[in-house]
C-alpha cells in the first residue's frame, strides 16, 4: 500500500546549520529551516547501547512528506524536529510508487535527551 495525503498527520521542522562568527572563530549553529510540514511518522527501531559508563537510548524513525522543491532540497547535513526530539537523517530517498509524490526519510535521535 502506498502512501497518501491523509496518512501526513504529524507536524515536523527541518534544521539547518550555519557557520557564525562567535568573535572566537566560526561556530555551528543550528536554525529552523523553512515552515513546518505535514509527516508520516513511523518508529522503526530502538535500542540502548554503553558508551562511556553511561547508557545511550536511540530511536530510528522514517518521516515520509509530499515532495516539493523544498523537501527535495533536504539532506542528512539537515536535522528534523518532532516530538521534542533532534533527528539526525541518515539517508533520503524517492518513496517506492516511483512517482516522486513523496519523500522519506530514514533518522536517528538520541531517545533520552
Amino acid at each position: 500500500m502506498g502512501m497518501s495525503a491523509s496518512k501526513l498527520d504529524r507536524k515536523i521542522r527541518f534544521r539547518r546549520y550555519t557557520l557564525v562568527d562567535d568573535g572566537y572563530g566560526q561556530v555551528e549553529q543550528w536554525a529552523d529551516h523553512g515552515s513546518p510540514v505535514w509527516a508520516h511518522r513511523k518508529d522503526i527501531s530502538d535500542g540502548e547501547k554503553w558508551a562511556a559508563q553511561e547508557v545511550q537510548a536511540s530511536i530510528t524513525t522514517r518521516f515520509t512528506v509530499r515532495s516539493s522543491e523544498f523537501t527535495r532540497d533536504i539532506d542528512p547535513r539537515d536535522r528534523i524536529v518532532h516530538g521534542g526530539l533532534e533527528f539526525n537523517i541518515v539517508g533520503a530517498k524517492e518513496t517506492p510508487d516511483g512517482r516522486l509524490s513523496f519523500i522519506e526519510f530514514t533518522c536517528s535521535a538520541r531517545a533520552d535527551q
